[in-house]
């Protein structure tokens, strides 16, 4: 019995997941380190509070380029 399963989406979905899941693994694990580094350096000098913020946002467009990555695998192109 021939299920038909369409290799080609199954793949092009597993490498879009694949992409946006360690993209995401990785900016948590920075973001950890950031933030323990971080409520380390404001206990001693809370002027820094932007800079860690700033800090903070940074990794963020890893997770934004695993997205984008992750839609141009599934849209084709």
């Amino acid at each position: 019995m021939d299920v038909g399963l369409n290799w080609d989406k199954i793949l092009m979905a597993f490498a879009a997941a694949l992409a946006l899941g360690v993209s995401a693994i990785a900016t948590a694990w920075v973001q950890s380190r950031i933030g323990a580094s971080g409520a380390g350096a404001l206990a001693e000098k809370p002027e820094l509070t932007a800079t860690i913020i700033i800090l903070l946002a940074i990794p963020e467009t890893i997770v934004i380029l695993g997205f984008v990555i992750a839609a141009m695998i599934l849209l084709g192109g």
